[in-house]
């Protein structure tokens, strides 16, 4: 479903900025961040905006959540024959309070 691009993980996500990676860090699933630095680099040139790139950057790490929620679901309710739990009861992803 997502290609996940080669190179130094840990570098790149040393590189993203402080929100993205507190957001990477809470995210359901690994969010790969190479994928996450040429997506940063990618939203940041076309908004001129380091800022506006950010936003526009966990928004996206939000839909992708979402997204990935989703087809988890259904290959589960596929060889379970009911669907993923946590989403059946409209639970939300828990996260850390820190």
């Amino acid at each position: 479903m997502w290609r996940r691009l080669p190179g130094d993980d840990w570098a790149a996500f040393d590189a993203l900025p402080p929100a993205v990676r507190a957001r990477a860090r809470e995210h359901a699933y690994d969010p790969w961040s190479v994928n996450l630095l040429k997506l940063w680099r990618l939203f940041r040139r076309q908004t001129g905006s380091s800022a506006r790139a950010e936003r526009r950057l966990l928004r996206y790490l939000d839909q992708l959540e979402v997204l990935e929620r989703e087809a988890f679901s259904t290959i589960h309710a596929r060889h379970h024959g009911s669907p993923l739990p946590g989403l059946a009861a409209g639970v939300g992803v828990l996260r850390s309070n820190q």
